[in-house]
């Protein structure tokens, strides 16, 4: 585990800025302090149905921290991850092994896929997509480095971005120990503004790929939900907690209510830049803000209000419904 952990923090954590460039592509060694990585995804791949190994999150967090998510990017961009300075920076013994299962980790990562739902909004009869992560890997044992490139099929949701994406300093995940934890910390972020989300079981099953893996809804909690709860708690920037919804006897839904830490109550005001950027395509004013907020009121959005409006309607609603009844 300690040599799993250093390889991370190796990738993530160790140099300076430094972009070198040939005629045929473009090679980015962003090697800065940990504060400053920023990790930005498509909330389609936030919410996309795959399953990584700890390491490989950790292989993939690492490149993608080092995307300008404004900017174009091609499969002829390499990113480097390194394990040169493992030694120096946390004190380990065994270089070979660092390099090693850095190596393994970004193989597996190589194998696997992802399954995004409804993948373009100008194409709605496409239901799925399924792509591989990365296309390519070059290895430099001599210098403890891998470089990689991402696959065409993933670019579109990692680079230009100017609306529903999520954004998040990689140092907030960097000490999580379960495969979990960073999936649940991504889709808490997601709806940053509103501080609470309500999250169906079944379908956050097929997300994570554990469907057939915990059939009991006590070994989720035990294996999925509770750890993720945990080290969220301990190693990151939100406090969160989170109970259930039933259906009749069926629990059906997670609840969570979450914050930054230190204001454990403060809920973030909605601005137009955040309500423009969240806003779903044919969504009204009203609807995003519904929504952000986690509220189940858009139904009763008309254009234009304001959410504070659309609950003082649906309150004067409900006192009409209480006279007449």
């Amino acid at each position: 585990m300690i040599q799993r952990q250093a390889i991370f923090l190796v990738v993530v954590f160790a140099f300076e800025a430094e972009y070198s460039e040939t005629n045929l592509f473009s090679c980015r060694h962003i090697i800065v302090s940990h504060s400053a990585l920023t990790v930005v995804k498509s909330n389609k791949v936030v919410e996309a149905s795959y399953m990584l190994t700890l390491a490989e999150q950790r292989v993939l967090l690492a490149c993608i921290a080092q995307i300008d998510s404004k900017a174009v990017l091609s499969e002829q961009t390499r990113f480097e991850i390194s394990a040169g300075e493992i030694v120096d920076l946390v004190g380990l013994d065994n270089f070979s092994n660092a390099y090693r299962d850095l190596k393994k980790a970004a193989e597996k990562l190589y194998e696997r896929s992802v399954i995004i739902d409804d993948p373009d909004p100008d194409n709605p009869q496409i239901a799925q997509r399924k792509t591989r992560w990365i296309s390519s890997i070059d290895y430099v044992p001599g210098e403890g480095k891998l470089v990689l490139s991402f696959s065409f099929g993933i670019i579109p949701y990692l680079s230009q971005l100017s609306q529903e994406f999520t954004k998040y300093k990689l140092k907030h995940v960097a000490r999580f120990e379960s495969i979990y934890s960073i999936r649940l910390y991504e889709l808490l972020v997601q709806w940053s503004t509103a501080g609470q989300r309500e999250i169906e079981v079944e379908w956050l099953k097929k997300q994570f790929q554990v469907g057939d893996k915990y059939d009991r809804l006590g070994d989720l909690k035990k294996r999925v939900i509770d750890p993720a709860v945990a080290e969220i708690n301990e190693h990151s920037n939100l406090w969160v907690k989170y109970g259930q919804r039933k259906v009749g006897r069926t629990v059906t839904h997670f609840q969570f209510q979450f914050g930054m830490k230190g204001k454990p109550e403060e809920k973030k005001q909605l601005t137009d830049d955040e309500i423009k950027r969240q806003a779903r395509p044919g969504e009204s004013r009203a609807e995003v803000i519904a929504r952000l907020s986690g509220n189940s009121l858009a139904d009763f959005a008309r254009p234009g209000e304001t959410l504070d409006q659309v609950h003082e309607r649906k309150k004067n609603l409900e006192k009409m419904k209480k006279v007449l009844s």
